[in-house]
């Protein structure tokens, strides 16, 4: 039987927050051929990637547009616009947020976000003020799935890992998490997290 949970660590995009690419450049390219071009091959998720393991906009902005030049404008508007990726809250995520804190479970949070991206964001997003301690990937230079950033994660929080339920949309964060010693939830919707939550006496 699993240990009682002591804290909860979610996961931020896809879990507390919606994140579309898409929703920024569908304002900036009209024609949806182009449009699937841009989100398939030049301002894709993989590429996006490399800011959320640390590397600087300052290096990938440049070396993007050198590659593809005619789409200049749309690769500068995701360094300059990116909090239009983020619609808004995954519904119901932050509701189960203030009955977590309600019911006084410490909260944390590990999440997969560019360092300049996250000092954009995090200002205009006060449901973290409820978080103790977040981990940021771009701050770290360590991404999720890599076990390194549950370790620090871990450490960080001062908790064993058997007492905290991680939160996360990614099959393969979860895999990590659960083999590194987490309890685990994988996010479908915010109703099956709080059956779960239900269940486990959180809140």
């Amino acid at each position: 039987m699993s240990r009682a949970v002591e804290a909860v660590v979610f996961d931020v995009g896809r879990v507390l927050y919606q994140w579309q690419l898409g929703a920024l450049f569908e304002k900036l390219v009209d024609d949806p051929g182009e449009l699937r071009f841009v989100l398939d091959h030049v301002v894709t998720e993989e590429w996006h990637f490399q800011h959320d393991a640390g590397r600087p906009l300052a290096e990938m902005v440049p070396e993007r547009i050198t590659q593809f030049p005619e789409y200049a404008v749309a690769i500068r508007a995701y360094a300059e616009r990116f909090n239009e990726t983020i619609p808004g809250p995954v519904p119901g995520s932050h509701a189960l947020v203030q009955a977590l804190t309600d019911c006084g479970v410490p909260l944390y949070a590990i999440t997969n976000f560019g360092a300049e991206f996250w000092a954009g964001f995090r200002p205009i997003a006060p449901i973290f003020d409820a978080f103790r301690e977040i981990v940021v990937s771009g701050e770290e230079r360590i991404t999720k799935p890599d076990p390194a950033i549950f370790a620090l994660a871990a450490k960080r929080f001062g908790r064993d890992p058997a007492q905290m339920l991680f939160i996360d949309d990614n099959a393969a964060n979860i895999a990590t998490a659960q083999a590194c010693g987490w309890q685990v939830h994988h996010f479908a919707n915010a109703a099956a997290l709080r059956t779960d939550l239900l269940q486990r006496g959180l809140i």
